[in-house]
């Protein structure tokens, strides 16, 4: 038997949700497309672990990656599910009012590559 495809949609995004490293990631691309330079700076964890919570987040469909360059930039992709939608919009929306998100979005900008 084969599951809903909205259904799996939203378990995709709710296990993609329960992460503090992609709560941060997601925070710090919102409205924005950041580098991954940027986010290894920011975050201080190594370029392997960050880049594989952002194909975690690829996989389940919320993020894009765009390539220019050597360099590879990521933005939030809104899913098609409107219930999956909402709870992201809420969910990105909450982060931004927490202290420690708020400072590393302080950061953006001090630690990309093109400087």
């Amino acid at each position: 038997m084969s599951a809903n495809p909205a259904a799996k949609e939203l378990a995709d995004l709710f296990m993609a949700l329960a992460d503090p490293t992609r709560l941060r990631l997601l925070n710090l691309m919102n409205g924005r497309e950041v580098c991954v330079c940027e986010f290894v700076g920011i975050l201080k964890l190594p370029q392997p672990k960050i880049s594989r919570h952002l194909a975690y987040m690829r996989r389940a469909q919320i993020v894009a990656a765009r390539r220019d360059g050597k360099w590879v930039y990521y933005s939030i992709l809104k899913p098609q599910d409107h219930a999956a939608a909402c709870i992201l919009d809420c969910a990105i929306g909450k982060l931004s009012e927490r202290k420690e998100m708020k400072l590393d979005i302080l950061c953006l900008g001090q630690n990309c590559c093109d400087q």
